[in-house]
């Protein structure tokens, strides 16, 4: 055990996700369990930078496990970018006897940290928090499975207008490097097509299955679930394409937007953030450091912070396939 050891602060940065609030909790419980103190660092490396520090108690963190966002708050830093914000933010640890960081965040906060660990030796654990679900090293992130649930809950809704109307609806969801939550989304909802950055599905392709849906069944309405980072554009700009060249339907557009980002945690979310939280911790104390901690096959496993940000987390082939053939 790293019994040196004493002192651990916690953040969120970068784009908040519903579970972080469950995560703070888990740290701040289990290093009360082991003695330690907790410290809260308020608005991400920003708030490294300006000392903006303090103690956090059990009851700082009592009935929050169900609310989404972040009791710390998030921010993205340009002045941690640079070697000079990162001395700053330093020294700042260094002035608040912090032992080591907790991290809870996604790509960018981890290239910060790997950064950050390179250049002074301050343990570092990420916890993985982001909606996209894309970093190598967890099968899930935090907040993943409520935004997929809230962006289906949408399409459920959509789709009551769409078959009253006789309309082709374009959903578009987050992702712009990612198509997990689009790929979930689409199967998850029944969509006609799901278009997202992995795949090159063109607007001809995207048609001839529109046309042929709608022969073959004589589909009164149809739902395409796009990706907001689809290599094809938006879902305005694919909606616009497709409308010039086949305008069998009344086509419409929504954008689900940050509405993905927001919400009280599902349960598989609070559950997923107390694990990470609590092996966070755990992790430290054992001599873990510069890592992500995260779930694989259902096992907590830690994952380097060079690995988790460089290496690619690929969609199952098997649920591309799957996801085409539930939408002939």
């Amino acid at each position: 055990m790293a019994k040196d050891i004493k002192r651990i602060a916690v953040f969120s940065s970068g784009g908040d996700a519903p579970g972080m609030n469950a995560a703070i909790r888990a740290v701040v419980r289990t290093g009360t369990y082991h003695d330690l103190h907790i410290f809260g660092i308020y608005r991400g490396y920003d708030g490294m930078i300006k000392g903006n520090i303090k103690r956090l108690e059990t009851s700082n963190v009592g009935n929050i496990i169900h609310r989404g966002g972040t009791i710390l708050k998030t921010a993205r830093s340009m002045e941690f970018m640079s070697k000079e914000g990162r001395q700053a933010a330093y020294e700042s640890l260094i002035a608040n006897d912090i032992d080591a960081c907790i991290a809870i965040g996604g790509n960018g906060t981890f290239t910060g940290a790997h950064v950050f660990s390179k250049e002074y030796d301050l343990p570092f654990i990420g916890i993985p928090g982001t909606i996209d679900n894309d970093l190598y090293g967890t099968d899930y992130t935090i907040g993943f499975d409520t935004a997929i649930n809230t962006a289906v809950d949408a399409v459920d809704k959509i789709r009551d207008t769409a078959d009253s109307h006789n309309r082709l609806f374009f959903v578009e969801v987050m992702g712009r490097n990612s198509g997990f939550i689009a790929l979930n989304t689409g199967i998850g909802s029944g969509a006609s097509n799901v278009m997202i950055p992995e795949t090159d599905t063109s607007i001809e392709d995207l048609i001839k299955v529109l046309k042929k849906g709608a022969k073959r069944r004589q589909k009164l309405f149809s739902l395409v679930i796009v990706a907001e980072g689809n290599k094809n554009g938006g879902a305005t700009e694919i909606a616009q394409k497709v409308k010039e060249k086949f305008d069998f339907y009344d086509t419409k557009v929504t954008i689900i937007g940050h509405l993905q980002r927001g919400g009280s945690p599902t349960c598989m979310d609070r559950v997923l953030a107390s694990r990470l939280g609590h092996s966070a911790v755990e992790g430290l104390l054992s001599g873990e450091k510069n890592k992500m901690v995260g779930l694989v096959n259902n096992q907590i496993k830690f994952t380097s912070f060079k690995d988790a940000i460089s290496k690619e987390k690929s969609l199952q082939n098997d649920l591309i396939t799957m996801a085409e053939i539930l939408a002939l």
